[in-house]
């Protein structure tokens, strides 16, 4: 996820990093260039037609539809996710504290809490269908990575634990209800994760873009001449970039520029946990090039 202060003038017009432009710069090239060979043919071979550029807005005005529609389902995707990993975030700090009260035995509440870290890192890597098992290995005390569903191995050994180490009912009732809304936080996140936006979408967004980008120098022809190539790189810019973006939010838990980070919640659960289990907290993640993981 990209952290930084608002940018300047210069900062705004130039910067890269973060930006969808070096994923769409040869498709804007393309059509550019393609808009750039329609002015010369027109001028110079064969006069092409000169369509009017009023059909061009009402597509435009339909294209834009299609694009926030799009764009509003895809954030709404990120913002839950980002929910869901607050929700985590509160459940674990909240499950420390259960643990004080109700695990009378100290090795058995630093195996819980323990357990509760190699989760959500486990939960990371299932989200990102990554294979470094390296962290949640070393918190959960044993690798679970062989398992069908390694963070559901977890928290059923969670589950055990807590049943078989809590003397008092209502005690157990409450350490069960936190793990059930842990529970409930994982599958919202799978649930996103397993479910894209619907293909008819994308479909018809990416060939109504490139339609219009394509068709689009026939209406310019009359009024911007040479500057044709100019307006429809603008035009395309906007059109792609929005179709990018949206493409890239709709995956909230991807390791893109724009991801939710990942690694730097399970840290901060790390260093509100440690307290608990009597360690050293690790330092805070900051961002690297403006780049939180």
């Amino acid at each position: 996820m990209i952290l930084r202060e608002k940018p300047g003038i210069v900062a705004l017009l130039f910067a890269v990093r973060g930006s969808v432009l070096p994923r769409i710069l040869p498709r804007i090239l393309a059509v550019s260039a393609l808009a750039a060979v329609v002015v010369w043919l027109d001028g110079n071979i064969l006069a092409l037609p000169h369509t009017n550029a009023a059909p061009f807005a009402v597509f435009g005005v339909a294209l834009s539809l299609f694009l926030g529609f799009r764009n509003n389902a895809a954030y709404e995707r990120w913002w839950e996710g980002r929910c869901l990993w607050g929700q985590l975030l509160a459940d674990l700090r909240a499950l420390g504290r259960d643990a004080e009260l109700f695990l009378p035995q100290r090795e058995d509440r630093q195996q819980l809490l323990r357990l509760a870290l190699g989760f959500i890192h486990l939960h990371r890597i299932n989200l990102r269908k990554s294979s470094d098992f390296t962290q949640a290995n070393a918190w959960a005390g044993e690798d679970f990575s062989q398992t069908p569903h390694p963070p559901c191995a977890v928290m059923n050994r969670m589950t055990t634990l807590a049943a078989t180490s809590v003397p008092d009912g209502f005690a157990r009732k409450a350490l069960s209800e936190r793990l059930s809304s842990i529970t409930l936080a994982q599958a919202g996140c799978e649930r996103i994760a397993a479910t894209p936006l619907p293909y008819v979408y994308s479909l018809l967004v990416f060939r109504t873009t490139y339609l219009y980008c394509l068709l689009i120098p026939f209406a310019l022809l009359e009024s911007t001449g040479w500057m044709t190539p100019v307006f429809v790189a603008i035009v395309a810019y906007v059109f792609f970039g929005l179709a990018e973006v949206t493409e890239e939010l709709s995956h909230p838990f991807g390791e893109t520029v724009n991801g939710l980070p990942l690694d730097a919640v399970c840290r901060t659960a790390e260093i509100s946990l440690c307290d608990h289990l009597e360690q050293t907290p690790p330092a805070p993640m900051t961002p690297q090039n403006y780049i939180l993981t």
